[in-house]
């Protein structure tokens, strides 16, 4: 009887993490929406990195990290853009990055799979499950959905811009990566 290799065996066991994706930056997104005095106010990230590692077929190996440059929050006003990287709010000179690391995905049907996994945001920490989509053209495809976090359980917004009537506490989080190298469905 011969031996298999560790890698065949670790394999044929599911433990051996799944292959890593290439998420393509430009056409992929990370967008958000918060509301002022009950306006939608939408927001992006304009730098961040991702790894995704996914085989639909044992969703359960894969992993997804994001990294998010706090000062690339975008309005698309330079006054707010400026400030929102201040203390009370990001904290980007101390606090630069924002970070999720998921801690297990697991398949919800059609192409569904939540993602659980820890937020950090400006040094808080939250569990938070993600339902992600994702949809499959041979070996490209699209991971998208969307999340609420609550921007006080982070600490964003301290002082004066506490006030939930001011700035709403819930903020819609959605996202959009492109990406290649998926193994077939």
């Amino acid at each position: 009887m011969s031996r298999l290799p560790i890698a065949v065996a670790l394999l044929l066991a599911g433990a051996l993490p799944a292959p890593a994706q290439t998420v393509l930056p430009g056409q992929s997104d990370i967008a958000f929406t918060t509301r002022q005095m009950g306006v939608p106010v939408d927001g992006r990230f304009t730098r961040w990195t991702a790894r995704v590692a996914l085989d639909p077929k044992r969703p359960e190996a894969g992993s997804v990290a994001l990294l998010i440059d706090a000062s690339s929050a975008r309005f698309g006003a330079p006054e707010t853009d400026a400030e929102v990287a201040k203390p009370a709010w990001l904290a980007a000179a101390k606090l630069p990055q924002a970070s999720f690391e998921s801690t297990s995905i697991r398949a919800a049907g059609g192409g569904r799979y939540e993602v659980a996994g820890r937020l950090t945001i400006k040094g808080s920490t939250r569990d938070v499950v993600v339902p992600v989509q994702l949809s499959q053209a041979g070996s490209s495809g699209t991971a998208s959905g969307s999340f609420t976090i609550r921007r006080l359980d982070f600490k964003v917004g301290e002082g004066e811009w506490a006030d939930t009537g001011l700035v709403a506490d819930d903020v819609l989080v959605r996202f959009r990566f492109a990406l290649a190298g998926l193994a077939p469905p």
